[in-house]
């Protein structure tokens, strides 16, 4: 048995773990996985050699990089029989928090709220591909991942589409209350999401957790509309609302190109 370490730079939370295990679903020669997110770091339990691990590694895009590759006697890997409810919750969250901020993002005409609610669709996706493609084929994984992604993508044209309309007419301004209020509550359950899914490991001590937490994409997402909020209100400008948006758009889209390279 062999253990390969790599560092993997963009691995910021559960949602870039889940996308790597679809990624090396189907290697025989794999025994084990073993993510520890604060650090940015997997170990590869495994036979045979590493290449074709680290090629589809470097493939997701999230800066991979292999620090080391040696024996190991370790053959006792602990078995987690709660990781499919633990996903089922937290498909459960993100995806009524789509719908939550995609509503409230309408009706308080913010489009950093609606971008938000995407990158939560997002998230459902990375999850409920993981869960829908259990026990079926590699073909099936890949059509579902392929059609998430594509999906995904045309949401986000859309959103530009919608911010360019607003950024060139005189539309009235989002309701900054609304932005940041439902951006708080998203915040807490991207943080409830996150300690959740890292029950799942044991050896991941309390103030790891933490600071996974707040190391998150999704939780610098949240802060970064409720900053928008507060920026529409002290301008009095739509502005700071259309920059969110667009940034968080452009970060769907990197997340649905990440889906894609999953049905290649």
């Amino acid at each position: 048995m062999k253990k390969s370490i790599f560092e993997i730079s963009k691995m910021d939370c559960p949602s870039e773990e889940n996308l790597i295990r679809m990624k090396l679903d189907g290697f025989s020669s794999i025994k084990n996985l073993d993510f520890d997110i604060p650090n940015r770091k997997l170990t590869v339990f495994h036979t045979g050699e590493t290449d074709e691990i680290e090629e589809s590694l470097l493939g997701l895009n999230l800066g991979t990089k292999k620090i080391a590759t040696e024996q190991t006697d370790q053959t006792d890997f602990e078995e987690n029989s709660n990781q499919k409810k633990l996903l089922w919750s937290v498909l459960a969250i993100n995806f009524a928090f789509f719908i939550i901020e995609m509503t409230t993002g309408l009706i308080s005409k913010s489009m950093g709220l609606v971008a938000d609610s995407l990158d939560m669709l997002a998230d459902s996706f990375v999850y409920g591909i993981s869960l829908f493609a259990v026990g079926g084929s590699i073909v099936r994984k890949k059509k579902i991942a392929n059609l998430a992604g594509y999906f995904q993508i045309l949401l986000a044209i859309i959103g530009f589409a919608e911010v360019l309309r607003r950024f060139f007419s005189n539309e009235e301004l989002p309701d900054f209350s609304t932005m940041i209020i439902v951006s708080i509550f998203a915040l807490i359950a991207n943080g409830v999401c996150l300690y959740l899914l890292q029950q799942s490991n044991s050896k991941k001590e309390a103030h790891m957790k933490a600071s996974m937490i707040f190391t998150s994409n999704d939780v610098i997402i949240n802060l970064g509309v409720i900053i928008a909020g507060l920026l529409v209100n002290w301008l009095d400008s739509s502005k700071p609302d259309l920059i969110i948006g667009t940034i968080v758009f452009m970060l769907v889209i990197q997340g649905a190109i990440r889906i894609l390279k999953l049905g290649r």
